[in-house]
């Protein structure tokens, strides 16, 4: 088999459903306005990760290996935007009040991934460790990208519908706000254990 597909779905569902700037932010979107409103942020970040799939397995990766310091660079500067998501998601407040802004659409959703290093860090991971030498390029790819979006399609909901579920207890509780500031940790965490821990975070 070209490639490893049972064995890279296992570690895919590893990957899509643990704790991650992409499941941080769709917890926290579904604690904050639920899981309907919340539904075309979560398409967007479902589908964002194929905006890194197919240039990544059609060539960006020999790229990367002629060109390391730019692909350094992006991954600094991708951290410094999931740190400032963290931040926006430490100070949201769960219960809406009557100026409350509309939930994040479907490109914000978008965004999520093409900025998430444990995102890159994860397809990187599959190319290289599961693909084996000689496949072509466009076959690795499509199995890579169905694997992972058939992952996202179970899991990410799940963590969305999981913050709505949180809010309804601790909403408006004195809870609320540590709540909201070990989800922005937990999200710094994930990043930075991708920075300097390993790639397969």
């Amino acid at each position: 088999m070209s490639v490893a597909i049972g064995s890279f779905l296992v570690f895919a569902a590893s990957q899509v459903g643990t704790p991650g700037p992409a499941n941080m932010a769709l917890l926290a979107t579904g604690a904050r306005y639920g899981l309907a409103a919340a539904l075309p942020f979560v398409a967007g970040v479902v589908l964002g990760k194929q905006l890194i799939i197919w240039p990544m397995g059609l060539g960006l990766m020999e790229l990367g290996a002629r060109a390391p310091g730019l692909f350094e660079a992006l991954k600094w500067a991708s951290a410094a935007y999931i740190c400032w998501l963290a931040w926006r998601i430490a100070h949201l407040r769960l219960a809406p009040g009557p100026a409350a802004v509309a939930a994040p659409g479907f490109l914000a959703g978008l965004l999520v991934h093409p900025l998430n290093p444990k995102a890159w860090a994860m397809i990187t991971t599959g190319f290289t460790a599961y693909v084996a030498p000689g496949t072509a390029g466009l076959t690795a790819t499509a199995i890579i990208a169905a694997c992972l979006l058939a992952c996202q399609f179970a899991l990410h909901p799940v963590w969305t519908w999981g913050g709505a579920r949180i809010a309804r207890t601790v909403a408006g509780t004195a809870y609320e706000k540590y709540l909201m500031w070990s989800l922005a940790g937990l999200t710094v965490a994930s990043v930075l254990f991708v920075l300097f821990v390993g790639g397969e975070a």
